[in-house]
């Protein structure tokens, strides 16, 4: 099984699916991954697979690093759609994410100003005020939210620690509608039981959760890479449709990544 370790603290410019040409930033260890949560669908793998032994770039550095990689864009003529907070874990971990975020949004007003700022995030940092605050300072504030299944969390997205999915809701809700909501959906097993979220007892409360969220909009995607755990499958195009269709007609724009 091939894994994933992205460099840090600038990585890529990658295509992304989703948000084109994203030049990443990666805020954890270039060695190893630090997560609140070991999905089973990670394509960095499992966390105790990957301890890393090197600290998180520094705040100057991730400044110096992106600084010159966009100065090296502009030269070259291709200069990025969006500048992705994302990597090996979750992003909003490092102690200086907010200052960080500052200091991303000044570079790109300065190299490349019609790019957006993305932040891709697991939503267990919210709670905490800095992290909120950032995150309304960027352009695409895309928050996880698989589903609003307790049961179904432990069994895929393996949170560290304790998560409350009702709590998550809510402080997705104090984002006032500035907040993209990401859900991978797919099919298959683990460990001998399902792992498919794409049917209406799954669907139908989520669904509801997204109403009372009024994101900006949701972004619903399956598996496109290599997993760490074996027997899970992609979710097919007519059923992401479906559900895409569904979100759309409550009123949310959404699209739908296969």
């Amino acid at each position: 099984m091939s894994t994933i370790i992205y460099p840090s603290p600038i990585f890529g410019p990658v295509h992304s699916r989703r948000l084109g040409i994203s030049l990443g930033i990666n805020l954890l260890p270039a060695d190893g991954k630090i997560c609140s949560f070991n999905c089973i669908y990670c394509e960095c793998g499992f966390n105790e697979d990957h301890r890393p032994t090197l600290p998180m770039p520094t705040r100057e550095a991730v400044a110096e690093k992106l600084e010159a990689k966009l100065r090296q864009m502009q030269a070259e003529g291709q200069l990025p759609d969006v500048l992705t907070f994302a990597g090996n874990g979750e992003p909003t971990f490092h102690p200086h994410f907010a200052e960080i975020v500052d200091d991303t949004i000044r570079l790109r007003d300065r190299y490349c100003p019609q790019a957006k700022v993305s932040v891709l995030s697991n939503s267990t940092m919210i709670h905490r005020q800095q992290v909120h605050d950032a995150l309304m300072r960027v352009d695409n504030n895309i928050l996880k939210l698989d589903t609003i299944d307790p049961d179904y969390i432990m069994k895929v997205d393996h949170p560290n620690g304790t998560y409350d999915v009702n709590a998550i809701v809510s402080h997705m809700k104090d984002f006032k509608g500035h907040v993209i909501i990401q859900t991978m959906f797919m099919k298959g097993q683990c460990n001998g039981e399902s792992v498919d979220n794409t049917g209406e007892e799954f669907v139908g409360p989520w669904l509801e959760a997204i109403k009372e969220i009024r994101p900006q909009q949701v972004m619903i995607y399956t598996i496109d890479r290599e997993t760490p755990t074996q027997g899970l499958e992609k979710a097919s195009r007519e059923q992401l449709d479906a559900i895409r269709d569904r979100v759309i007609e409550a009123g949310i724009p959404c699209s739908a990544s296969y």
